[in-house]
């Protein structure tokens, strides 16, 4: 098992060091205690079922915020051939948090761009935890225009707690940058597809999120804020995160019964954390799946389902109008 484990896991985790305890004691004392382990280990593999099968709202927040999660650049590496990144907005720097290059999926061109939060404090610094400054979400919108001349598909990764709210930000056009990026995405005329890796935060998300098809990992979240930062506006307590997390319907699952979302991807027992490869493997053909049905489709009708593909989003009722009293 990865380690930082999650308070849910604490009984698979007990379970697996007395697993493994027994099979140094096997080894080092030539005693044949198989059987036990065999035993331990189905009663694992159908605990591991239980706990993940039936995860709380928050606790998928919680495996989504994993220290050892995949992130954009390593689905990148396990999915992609001959990435060339690209840098800079052409207007004020480079925002590391930001990554986006060409590469190749199965000998197709395609643009990759996501957040990257980088490994330990050092690179996580460095990457500003994978919350993007507005000459990221610039740097983007460029390279996402420069694929649209060369008619090239377009694929998002977000994980992103939000964009970086912070005053650098806000001199500098926060709010701007993610609003051209959203009006600009809706009318690129080459296909997108945008998948959420971890967290989907806010407009942090949404910068680089409008697309022909929306995918979210089991185990992400895609939402307009987080459950903490719910929990602090609403209830003036962090400390209902979990509260929020279930009212905020963020969940994968949730957000494909909104209809807000296309598809949800599998991940491995546990979490994506468990299985690197694993996970690599359900995302890109879930990548090429979507880009296989979108090249069919003329610029015209590409653009016209994205219209309405988020015309329909969100339901709204209005009331029975009151008849006047004469």
């Amino acid at each position: 098992m990865s380690g930082n484990g999650l308070e849910f896991e604490k009984p698979i985790i007990e379970l697996e060091k007395k697993i493994a305890e027994l099979q140094s004691f096997t080894s080092g004392e030539k005693m044949d205690l198989n059987n036990e382990i065999q035993s331990l280990q189905k009663k694992l593999e159908q605990l591991k079922k239980e706990i993940y099968k039936n995860l709380t709202p928050w606790q998928r927040v919680q495996i989504a915020r994993h220290l050892q999660r995949p992130y954009m650049m390593d689905y990148v590496k396990a999915i992609t051939q001959g990435f060339i990144e690209l840098h800079g907005d052409r207007r004020f720097g480079d925002d590391k948090a930001m990554v986006g290059g060409f590469a190749t999926i199965e000998g197709d061109k395609v643009l990759v761009i996501g957040h990257q939060k980088g490994r330990g404090i050092k690179q996580q610094v460095e990457r500003n935890f994978g919350c993007a400054h507005p000459e990221g979400y610039r740097k983007a919108l460029r390279l996402m225009k420069l694929a649209e001349k060369f008619d090239i598909p377009i694929i998002c990764l977000i994980d992103t707690p939000g964009a970086y709210p912070g005053v650098g930000g806000e001199e500098r056009g926060q709010a701007e940058a993610i609003a051209v990026n959203l009006r600009e995405m809706v009318s690129l005329r080459t296909p997108i597809v945008v998948v959420v890796i971890g967290e989907g935060g806010s407009g942090g998300a949404l910068g680089i999120g409008v697309g022909d098809r929306i995918c979210v990992l089991e185990n992400a979240y895609y939402s307009v804020i987080s459950p903490e930062g719910c929990s602090a506006i609403l209830w003036k307590k962090k400390e209902l995160a979990e509260e929020a997390a279930r009212v905020l319907k963020l969940t994968a699952k949730d957000l494909l019964d909104l209809k807000i979302i296309d598809k949800i991807i599998s991940e491995p027992l546990g979490g994506a954390h468990r299985d690197y490869e694993k996970a690599a493997k359900a995302v890109k053909e879930a990548i090429l799946g979507h880009l296989q049905e979108l090249k069919k489709m003329s610029k015209d009708e590409l653009i016209e389902a994205r219209y309405q593909k988020y015309r329909k989003i969100g339901v709204f009722k209005e009331p029975p109008l009151e008849s006047s009293v004469s």
